[in-house]
């Protein structure tokens, strides 16, 4: 039998919105597997369906890099939220995110790379910075975006500028001349991004295994609905399309306005400047998501920092 620990009910708790005897059962029912338990409690109807998934419990910061039709967005990961307010540090994430938009997205590569402000390759600086700040640092990702038109950009949290703990990229395809009035589009539309954590850029985007799986979810919901197969049916069919709608950028309300969807919001644009606009593709990185960092004995911390074996 799993081990159902506190900080177990509470991240579950805090990803669904459920209560604690709840969550606790989810958690005893699945054997302690957050995802299964995510699953149980919202085909019994005791969980929000909104919030996401996934520990982010690491540290750094996301960098990005913007020049024209073309755009970089880096993370780098360090032991503690103290590192990402050194100016060392931030230095650094910095001229990884300009490495990155010249070179390319290959980890590797970066670190093979001629660090821009000189002391050799990028992964030779990053060792000396792992000696002179005293943590352990890696540069974890990197992912670079072109378009016709311009690529967007924008940092929530910001620590500094084109740095914080989420960064997001937009591609703009366009014929418009105004690269302006594109940037500033696709500035809105990367705030929404950030804001609203879109898993595609369309309904057909959508990874078909996840509309799978909410359909299972809606199916044993409406299962104990007493009501006859052809209405259980189209229950299920619309649950499925209202999770699909919530979960596709161009399908989402716009968070700018409140009212209409991105897709329209890009339509109504386009229109008002005359020309073809199209949202092509989009990145977002959120620092830490999918890392999970291994929890800690608080009382064997205290006892290390006074020096008690």
């Amino acid at each position: 039998m799993a081990n159902i620990t506190a900080t177990l009910v509470k991240e579950l708790r805090d990803l669904t919105g459920a209560g604690m005897m709840d969550a606790k059962k989810a958690l005893v029912e699945v054997e302690g597997e957050i995802e299964k338990a995510i699953d149980w409690l919202r085909a019994k109807g005791l969980a929000s369906a909104a919030k996401k998934s996934g520990r982010t419990a690491a540290e750094g910061l996301v960098g990005v890099a913007v020049s024209g039709n073309r755009g970089a967005v880096v993370e780098v990961n360090a032991e503690t939220d103290f590192v990402a307010k050194n100016a060392q540090f931030q230095g650094f994430v910095k001229e990884v995110a300009g490495v990155a938009l010249a070179k390319g997205e290959k980890v590797e590569d970066l670190l093979a790379a001629d660090y821009p402000a000189g002391g050799g390759s990028v992964q030779d600086v990053l060792t000396h910075n792992i000696a002179t700040i005293g943590e352990q640092q890696v540069l974890r990702r990197a992912e670079v975006l072109e378009a016709t038109g311009v690529v967007a950009s924008y940092i929530h949290n910001a620590a500094a500028p084109g740095l914080g703990k989420i960064g997001v990229l937009v591609a703009i395809d366009s014929d418009i001349a105004d690269k302006d009035a594109l940037m500033a589009i696709g500035k809105q539309v990367a705030m929404h991004v950030a804001a609203a954590n879109p898993l595609a850029l369309s309904i057909e985007h959508i990874d078909p295994s996840l509309l799978e799986r909410e359909r299972a979810i809606a199916t044993e919901k409406a299962a104990g609905s007493g009501k006859p197969a052809d209405i259980i049916e189209r229950m299920v069919d619309g649950a499925v399309k209202k999770f699909a709608g919530e979960q596709a950028l161009l399908s989402q309300v716009f968070v700018i306005d409140g009212k209409s969807k991105v897709g329209d919001f890009i339509a109504t644009e386009a229109k008002r400047l005359s020309g073809n606009l199209l949202v092509a593709k989009f990145i977002r990185f959120q620092l830490g998501e999918g890392i999970e960092k291994a929890e800690s004995d608080f009382a064997a911390e205290v006892a290390a920092a006074a020096g008690v074996a």
